[in-house]
């Protein structure tokens, strides 16, 4: 089977607790995808000497800023720093399409009101409907975090490989369910302290941690309370700049 990488790009919330960046996680494969695309998703791929143009698809869990907002920097380096020509797909829950738009065109009318030299393509993930990109598999579901837009977590297959991806969410069985027989868990764990019905916290997590069927589980998506607290964690933290090979 061919290799899979798994690189840590973003693992702080949407404050930059720690000064960590926002959530982003190259996903490097036959067919690679980007999980999530927050606001310092590009200076992240900078740092860490990540060729952009490898990046074939975008998988968003929700439309919060510190997840999606890093596209028009990404489209930006697309048009004058490593110009694309292939197709670029973004698939994210229902309202994607519209909501990258309305971005992009806030941080750069103009350059947004002329065609793009890359085929920009969407694809809408409703929860509990499968969809296949080249190698990659993916099973979006439904997560507690919003109460009206829909937030999704993801279970992405791909070359053999199994990746459970949380997103933004609190405390649900389907994270018990869907981690069975996958290869990493990342998992997102905003609190230590506080307890709410929109992220999980560490107290909750390691309560359940025997009961996740997955051969590693990296906790990510990093608060204060998390951080200040991290003697006490004895669990996997990510780290900035993280490779994970599966």
């Amino acid at each position: 089977m061919a290799a899979v990488r798994v690189t840590f790009l973003g693992t702080g919330d949407a404050f930059s607790a720690g000064g960590r960046q926002q959530a982003g996680y190259l996903v490097s494969a036959t067919t690679s995808c980007l999980l999530d695309c927050g606001a310092s998703t590009l200076t992240a791929m900078q740092r860490d000497h990540i060729d952009t143009a490898a990046v074939d698809a975008i998988l968003l869990s929700h439309l919060h800023g510190d997840h999606f907002a890093g596209l028009p920097f990404l489209f930006l380096q697309y048009i004058y720093e490593q110009p694309r020509r292939r197709p670029l797909r973004i698939a994210g829950p229902p309202g994607t399409e519209e909501r990258v738009w309305t971005l992009f065109r806030a941080a750069y009318r103009d350059l947004a009101s002329r065609p793009l030299p890359f085929p920009l393509q969407f694809t809408e993930l409703p929860p509990g409907e499968p969809w296949s990109f080249g190698s990659l598999r993916v099973e979006p579901f439904r997560v507690p975090h919003q109460e009206t837009d829909i937030s999704l977590g993801l279970l992405v297959e791909v070359d053999g490989r199994r990746i459970l991806y949380s997103g933004d969410t609190g405390w649900t069985e389907e994270l018990v369910t869907r981690s069975q027989g996958t290869d990493l868990f990342i998992c997102e764990c905003c609190y230590f302290e506080t307890r709410l019905a929109s992220h999980l916290d560490y107290p909750r997590l390691a309560e359940n941690r025997t009961r996740f069927g997955t051969k590693r589980l990296i906790l990510t998506h990093l608060g204060r309370e998390v951080l200040a607290h991290r003697d006490e964690v004895d669990m996997e933290l990510a780290s900035e700049g993280l490779t994970v090979e599966l």
